[in-house]
């Protein structure tokens, strides 16, 4: 029978006995409908995970008695970097999910010139809410330990900067593939667009700042395939896909 994995941003100490925050604890409760002495795996995001049991359920708390810390981690060998040019609704959801179980190290939410998503008012801390919450139960799902860097939104011509490792951005017109390269002290950094791609004024900014055009192979990918697929292949050249 599979256990449930579920992150909590608290310490947590063997043999010490927490109550649930309310979104876990209503999730432990009425979706999960676990019981007293079920079994239960906890982890904060810092490496190494709980295995654990219901102490009790009531209607106003889930106790949960911390058990023994297992070690374990499922990390690529491969840190990559994802500057992510936002996308409308669930395309950008997805892209921010399977990043995820795609095994990727930070993510960082780019505006460009042609990103259709507007932030007004409340909208953008909102919107890093929501992204924050899926790359928490993309972790919790894929079984990580560690839970991947979510950055705040950032303007492209800022981030491309601030960049290390092998720097490489998508375009479906370069010339380069990704075979003929290799990663700087494993570290790789993709930079893909939105929808429209990017604009030539942002291309030659990112081409300034060190990053090598590449094409995936001989077809044009939607923006959230693109993404995906060099994180596939990257972890497939380098990383822990070919383990």
């Amino acid at each position: 029978m599979r256990v449930s994995r579920l992150y909590t941003p608290i310490s947590l100490v063997t043999g010490k006995c927490i109550e649930l925050d309310d979104e876990n604890g209503h999730y432990v409760r009425t979706v999960l409908r676990l019981k007293n002495a079920a079994e239960l795996i906890l982890f904060n995001g810092e490496g190494g995970e709980y295995y654990c049991t219901v102490a009790e359920v009531s209607r106003k708390s889930v106790m949960i008695t911390i058990g023994q810390w297992s070690n374990r981690s499922v990390e690529s060998p491969l840190q990559i970097t994802l500057g992510l040019g936002i996308s409308r609704g669930d395309r950008m959801d997805l892209s921010v999910q399977k990043a995820v179980e795609l095994g990727v190290y930070s993510i960082t939410p780019l505006l460009t010139e042609r990103c259709v998503v507007q932030f007004k008012g409340e909208k953008r801390p909102q919107r890093l809410l929501h992204w924050q919450k899926i790359v928490q139960h993309a972790a919790e799902q894929s079984g990580r330990t560690q839970l991947p860097l979510l950055s705040d939104v950032a303007l492209l011509q800022e981030w491309v900067g601030a960049q290390q490792g092998l720097k490489v951005f998508l375009d479906p017109y370069a010339e380069t593939s990704l075979a003929t390269l290799k990663p700087e002290a494993m570290q790789v950094t993709l930079l893909t667009g939105p929808e429209g791609g990017f604009a030539e004024q942002e291309r030659g900014i990112a081409k300034a700042a060190g990053f090598i055009p590449v094409r995936l192979g001989q077809r044009i990918l939607r923006t959230e395939t693109a993404s995906l697929a060099a994180l596939s292949a990257v972890q497939m050249l380098w990383g822990d896909f070919a383990q």
